[in-house]
């Protein structure tokens, strides 16, 4: 009796701990769900980093480096290459930009299927020594950079896949009628810094282009508003050209628009209701021969109105009515370089209840000589250490040259938010 009594509490103690162990068994770990618990994880700096595994060996051409962590990437970049050199198929990114490379022809992207990224900017490209078709063929292509190079003519074709084309530093001078057709899905085109005149919009090459939300035309020799854009367009760069007049309504068609840049042009007279525009956040104005100032719709942020021929500031013009349930939304003018005599009116602030700097800077009062507001800087509602910051920022600002201002305003940068 005595050694089956053991037994029996043996078996008890066995199925009581099966029975445990099933409960304790989670069953949506298994078919894919969130357990109820987690064990948390904590970072050991001790522990060695594996990189992930390709699940075959990665091939690279030998002139480039194909990281073991980035297996779909191949790095060849700033090796003074005069050729591309033949592309294994599993490569979706590739990076050849600075380099020597004066021709694009078919041969290395024969086995190529899913690239998705394709960056030969720097290099010294023409587009007679791109072989026909040798984009439109890789139908994944999203991205293809091509800024820095020789090219006289826009490269096409191109596959209906892409979204980013970035051409600026070229000497594009024209685009044929067909350039731009066939790309639906183009969100961002960059022809800054080319040879583009008002002959280019002839045959409205961006009409079609349903889904485009940046256009960069800056630095070129342009001297009306391109017309019949998309209503997508969301940033739309022109500074740097010789547009003397927008026309009016101009902007109806381009309800969408958030960002707008016209610094560096030969605006005169601005029509009163141009930019009432119902998301717009930032407008460059700079650079210009603007006498008067606009209507300032709700939605405007930041407004650059620097280096114009501006002599009093009419703040009713502005914002003609006041609407305590709809206030204004401006916090930062920059006015200096202009004929401006005495700051803005106080009434401003009733109009603006959010700015927070107004940047006087210096006044072209004179030809001889430019002269100082009392108040070269006007900052109001800034905690201890925003001031502190914005102070920092003003003296940086005032060792600045205007060649940096210009370097910077020059160029719309194809990734600006």
């Amino acid at each position: 009796m005595g050694i089956l009594s053991h037994l029996s509490i043996l078996h008890l103690l066995w199925a009581a701990l099966v029975f445990c162990q099933y409960e304790d068994y989670d069953f949506e770990d298994e078919y894919g769900g969130e357990p109820d618990h987690q064990v948390p994880y904590y970072f050991n700096p001790n522990t060695p980093v594996e990189a992930p595994h390709f699940p075959f060996p990665v091939e690279c051409a030998k002139e480039c480096f194909c990281p073991p962590a980035f297996p779909l990437s191949m790095y060849c970049d700033h090796r003074k290459l005069k050729t591309i050199p033949n592309i294994p198929s599993h490569v979706q990114q590739l990076y050849l930009q600075n380099n020597n490379i004066e021709a694009v022809p078919a041969g290395p992207f024969t086995n190529v299927t899913f690239i998705r990224e394709i960056n030969l900017s720097y290099n010294n490209i023409k587009v007679h020594m791109i072989d026909h078709g040798v984009f439109a063929k890789l139908s994944h292509l999203v991205q293809l950079h091509l800024q820095h190079n020789e090219l006289e003519e826009f490269p096409f074709p191109l596959p209906s896949s892409l979204e980013r084309l970035l051409l600026g530093f070229n000497n594009i001078s024209r685009l044929p009628a067909n350039a731009l057709e066939g790309l639906p899905n183009m969100t961002t085109l960059d022809l800054c810094n080319n040879l583009l005149d008002d002959s280019v919009f002839k045959e409205k090459p961006f009409s079609n282009m349903k889904n485009l939300m940046q256009l960069n035309l800056c630095n070129n020799k342009l001297q009306t508003m391109p017309p019949d854009l998309p209503p997508s367009l969301r940033h739309l760069s022109l500074e740097n050209n010789s547009i003397s007049h927008i026309p009016e309504n101009y902007f109806h068609r381009l309800p969408q628009i958030i960002a707008l840049r016209m610094s560096h042009n030969n605006l005169q007279d601005i029509p009163h209701n141009t930019f009432n525009l119902p998301n717009l956040l930032e407008l460059h104005l700079g650079h210009n021969k603007l006498k008067q100032v606009f209507y300032i719709p709700r939605s405007l942020q930041h407004l650059y109105i620097e280096d114009n021929e501006i002599e009093n500031i009419n703040v009713t013009v502005m914002c003609p009515t006041l609407d305590p349930l709809n206030i204004k939304q401006l916090t930062y003018i920059r006015v200096d370089k202009n004929k401006l005599t005495s700051p803005i009116s106080t009434y401003a602030f009733f109009c603006f209840p959010l700015i927070r700097t107004i940047y006087y800077g210096e006044q072209n009062v004179t030809a001889s000589r430019p002269s100082q507001l009392r108040t070269p800087v006007f900052r109001r509602f800034l905690t201890p250490e925003e001031f502190q910051e914005a102070e920092d920022n003003h003296e940086t600002l005032n060792q600045e040259t205007e060649e940096d201002h210009e370097a910077e305003d020059s160029y719309f940068h194809p990734y600006y938010h």
